[in-house]
């Protein structure tokens, strides 16, 4: 029988320094209350402190060069961030892509050198490019593709838009005066980690999850009988009855009208 070790990961290329203490911000915990008190998001509770890193998603000093100070661990996400000098002195931070180095220079501009971090607008980036940090507005920062070892490809130009080719599958258009950053985000390895023992996942402040088969009839649909039986439905519900897996739980959004061709289901 394998046993589920945990997988451990290779953070040499890190700086070992404190985080900078003008980017932190103390988060209060909400253990997934809502408002009034109430459980509004289940399975969340408990975990170790943590800061949240402050990232620059939009990097504001356009035409402004800035060199790579450290490369850091942010315990709110699943990619490394790097820690950034401008030439005016001010430190910011961003999502690091991969084969970013200390000491690499960056920069934000309309239109920049094809280089790993540097960031542009759609309009001037090759058709076939990997990009990440991918805005929906202009000027309201980056909002898509944001997470470990993921990148959108370039695939057209057309009119006002750039059409992009998501991690999912799905490809939608934006508009070509947005910005994206060019690479691929750092961490690629993270989908391959196993955390070993259910203390890890209580490190991150996830509470165990019981299957709605254990559970008795009033409590989930799913529940009731004797041993170890079926659920006796024709698809699995959510707790208060609604079908879940292979749903449509999208909600109606504006930015629906940019999806050109929807992500396969698997």
């Amino acid at each position: 029988m394998l046993k589920n070790y945990a997988t451990k990961e290779d953070f040499s290329l890190l700086a070992k320094k404190e985080p900078e203490k003008r980017l932190l911000l103390a988060l209060p915990k909400k253990a997934g209350r809502g408002q009034g008190g109430r459980i509004t998001v289940r399975h969340q509770g408990g975990g170790a402190k943590q800061l949240y890193r402050i990232i620059d998603f939009g990097q504001e000093k356009i035409n402004i060069k800035g060199k790579v100070q450290a490369l850091e661990y942010d315990p709110f996400r699943t990619a490394f961030i790097a820690l950034i000098q401008y030439a005016d002195g001010d430190k910011r931070y961003i999502l690091a892509p991969s084969g970013l180095k200390i000491g690499d220079e960056i920069i934000c501009q309309d239109l920049a050198e094809l280089s790993s971090g540097n960031r542009m607008k759609l309009k001037n980036i090759q058709v076939g490019s990997l990009v990440y940090n991918i805005e929906i507005d202009p000027g309201r920062g980056g909002k898509l593709v944001k997470s470990a070892g993921t990148a959108a490809k370039v695939l057209a130009h057309e009119g006002k838009y750039t059409h992009l080719e998501m991690p999912s599958g799905e490809i939608r258009k934006s508009l070509q005066e947005c910005f994206a950053s060019l690479g691929t985000i750092s961490r690629p390895e993270h989908k391959y980690m196993k955390l070993g023992k259910a203390g890890k996942s209580r490190y991150r402040g996830i509470r165990p999850s019981i299957r709605g088969t254990a559970m008795n009839a009033v409590d989930h649909p799913h529940g009731g009988g004797e041993g170890k039986t079926s659920t006796g439905l024709k698809y699995p519900k959510t707790p208060w009855g609604k079908p879940a897996r292979g749903v449509f739980t999208r909600k109606r959004r504006w930015t629906n009208k940019f999806i050109i061709q929807r992500r396969k289901k698997k």
